[in-house]
C-alpha cells in the first residue's frame, strides 16, 4: 500500500517547504497538511491534484514505484554529441538527467579541444580527469588539472575547459543543477 502522507511529506521537505508554506500554496490549512502527512485524513482527488501541483509533480510521477526508477545505465542508454567546431564530444551518462539534481557527463577532448564558455549560474560543478590533462578556466584564472586529479567550484564566473596538449583528454564532469 502506498503511504500518501509520507510521500507528500518527503516531497515537501525535499523542496524545503514548511507545512505552512504548502498550506498557503494550496489554500488548505496547516492542520490539514499535518493530518494528511500523518495519514489521519485522506485528500479528495481534486485536493491531491492541487497539492501535487504545488509540489511540482504530477500524479503519475507521484505514484510511480521507487523500484520503477532506473538505477543502472548501459552504453545503449547514453547519448553522445560530437562538436567538430570545438574538437570535443559530450556523452550524457544518465538519460534525462535534467530532471535530476545533478547531471554527469563524460567529455572527450581532442588535442586543442575545448568546451564552450559557460556563463555564471547557480550551483556547483565537479570534474575528474580520467585521461590526459586539461586547463580549467574560471574567469581570468587558469588551473592545470592532470589525470587522477579533480576540480570543484561554484560557477560564479565564465568557465570552460581546454585541452592545450597534443594528447586526447577525458573528463567526468558533474553539474548541479543540470546545465549541460
Amino acid at each position: 500500500m502506498i503511504d500518501i502522507g509520507e510521500r507528500i511529506k518527503r516531497r515537501r521537505l525535499k523542496l524545503g517547504l514548511t507545512q505552512e508554506e504548502l498550506a498557503a500554496r494550496t489554500e488548505l490549512s496547516k492542520g490539514f497538511i499535518s493530518q494528511l502527512e500523518r495519514n489521519l485524513t485522506s485528500p479528495s482527488i481534486a485536493t491531491l491534484m492541487d497539492i501535487l501541483e504545488a509540489l511540482g509533480t504530477d500524479i503519475s510521477d507521484f505514484f510511480a514505484k521507487a523500484g520503477d526508477e532506473k538505477v543502472v545505465f548501459t552504453p545503449e542508454d547514453m547519448f553522445v554529441s560530437e562538436d567538430a567546431q570545438v574538437a570535443s564530444s559530450v556523452c550524457w551518462l544518465v538519460p534525462n538527467a535534467q530532471k535530476n539534481q545533478l547531471e554527469p557527463i563524460l567529455v572527450t577532448f581532442a588535442p586543442g579541444g575545448s568546451t564552450y564558455p559557460d556563463d555564471p549560474h547557480e550551483g556547483e560543478e565537479f570534474g575528474y580527469v580520467l585521461q590526459g590533462s586539461v586547463t580549467l578556466r574560471l574567469g581570468s584564472r587558469s588551473f592545470k588539472v592532470k589525470k587522477g586529479e579533480s576540480f570543484c567550484f561554484k560557477p560564479t564566473e565564465e568557465h570552460y575547459i581546454v585541452n592545450n596538449t597534443q594528447r586526447e583528454a577525458r573528463v567526468i564532469w558533474v553539474a548541479t543543477p543540470p546545465s549541460f
